[in-house]
C-alpha cells in the first residue's frame, strides 16, 4: 500500500490515478512528520501533537490518529522530496484548508516549545509551494503561538 501511495506521489505509477482525499490527508500527515523530524529531534511531544492534530482534523480516536501517524512516518521516510507532497495537496485541497495545513505545521513545530530554524525554514518552503503568501503564513504562525500560549518572537 505504501509503495502504491509513494508511486502516486512521485508519479511513478504506470497509470497514475488522481489522488483521493484520503491520500491527500496522508500526504498532510507525512508533512507534519517531516516538519517534526527536520530538526533531528523527533520526540514524544511532537508525536503527541501530530496525533492531536490528526484526531482534530478527522474526528479520529487517539488510536486511529496514532495509526495514521505511523503510516505517515513510513511514507515520509520513503519520500525524498517535499515538493511531491505539496503538489498533491495543492491540487486537491482548497486554499482555505491549506491555511489550516500551515497552522497544523506551525503547531507541530512548536510542540516542543523550541524555535528551530530547520523547522521554520521547511514550513516557509511549504507555504510557498502551497501558494500561501509569506504575510499570511506569518499571521498563521502568530495565531498558533497565541493559541499555544507561547511568546511571539
Amino acid at each position: 500500500m505504501f509503495k502504491d501511495i509513494l508511486n502516486l506521489l512521485m508519479g511513478d505509477a504506470p497509470n497514475p490515478e488522481p489522488m483521493g482525499s484520503q491520500e491527500a490527508e496522508l500526504a498532510i500527515a507525512a508533512l507534519l512528520v517531516r516538519v517534526a523530524r527536520s530538526d533531528d529531534n523527533y520526540d514524544d511531544a511532537e508525536r503527541m501533537r501530530i496525533d492531536r492534530v490528526l484526531a482534530r482534523r478527522h474526528g479520529l480516536t487517539p488510536e486511529e490518529a496514532a495509526d495514521r501517524r505511523a503510516e505517515a512516518e513510513q511514507l515520509e521516510a520513503q519520500a525524498s522530496d517535499t515538493v511531491r507532497f505539496t503538489r498533491q495537496i495543492k491540487d486537491r485541497i482548497a486554499l482555505e484548508d491549506r491555511a489550516g495545513v500551515l497552522a497544523a505545521l506551525w503547531e507541530v513545530a512548536y510542540a516542543d516549545e523550541t524555535r528551530a530554524a530547520d523547522e521554520e525554514s521547511l514550513i516557509r518552503l511549504v507555504a510557498g509551494l502551497l501558494g500561501v503568501p509569506d504575510q499570511q503564513s506569518a499571521l498563521i504562525r502568530q495565531q498558533v503561538l497565541d493559541r499555544m500560549g507561547l511568546p511571539r518572537g
